[in-house]
């Protein structure tokens, strides 16, 4: 990979000049490889890495490719820090202290506050600050503290080399979604939009089938701002996005409306 996998610069967890084991607490959430379903990056953990756990994630011709959140979560730091350390990077808070970063970004698809699932793109891979090429450098913390990455409970290798195949936002199935508006009602329309009348409501957590999608009103949801509805019934429409689908737009393989 060459100069591409060198980034960031920031002290190794030491202890006698051994790195100290970090394993992550029992309540981490699952987090999967921070690339869209079905793609396969190459992943590289070295001794002289900076945070010492972090993984650099690189593939041909990856400068823009779409990064995803690697577990649901908020937003909590969209931060450009120019020419140095992490330049464009992302921080993800997943509860429970654990926290994900995504740095090097060439920019950024979310907002501090922002409410993201697996699937969700919120940057691009670029080679800003300190990276000498383009390439996703990723950690995951607790409480602060860098700790060895794993991906669905598997620790990641180190030292070395490995490919990873992202199964990140394939497991809702397409035509599948959970309603998630943070305790309230989801208002269900008669058409795909907001002027159109109210015809029932879905419960929070509430599992639906999407029969089709189409376009309609732009509403600023749990997962961003979106034009898409999903009719879940004749005449049944709520917006896409108040829905966790494990897909960034229109869901593959579902018709449209």
């Amino acid at each position: 990979m060459g100069n591409r996998w060198y980034g960031l610069l920031a002290a190794a967890t030491l202890a006698a000049g051994v790195l100290v084991p970090a394993t992550p607490a029992a309540a981490a959430p699952t987090f999967k490889v921070p690339f869209p379903c079905g793609q396969t990056w190459s992943g590289q953990t070295r001794t002289n890495h900076s945070p010492a756990y972090s993984v650099d994630f690189n593939r041909t011709d990856d400068l823009g490719d779409p990064v995803v959140a690697s577990a649901p979560g908020t937003v909590d730091r969209v931060t450009d820090l120019g020419g140095t350390s992490y330049g464009k990077y992302v921080r993800i808070d997943h509860g429970g202290g654990h926290t994900t970063y995504y740095a090097h970004l060439n920019g950024f698809n979310v907002s501090v506050g922002q409410r993201v699932g697996y699937g969700k793109v919120i940057g691009w891979v670029g080679s800003t600050g300190g990276s000498t090429g383009p390439h996703l450098h990723y950690e995951q913390r607790l409480n602060g503290n860098d700790v060895q990455v794993r991906f669905n409970g598997a620790l990641a290798l180190y030292w070395g080399t490995k490919s990873y195949k992202s199964d990140n936002g394939c497991s809702s199935g397409a035509g599948n979604g959970t309603v998630d508006t943070s305790g309230t009602p989801l208002t269900v329309r008669s058409g795909p939009g907001t002027g159109y009348a109210a015809v029932g409501t879905v419960a929070d957590g509430t599992r639906v089938t999407i029969s089709c999608q189409t376009s309609g009103t732009t509403v600023t949801g749990t997962y961003g701002t979106s034009s898409i509805w999903d009719r879940i019934g004749s005449g049944r429409y709520i917006a896409d996005a108040y829905v966790y689908t494990g897909h960034d737009g229109y869901i593959p393989n579902v018709p449209r409306c």
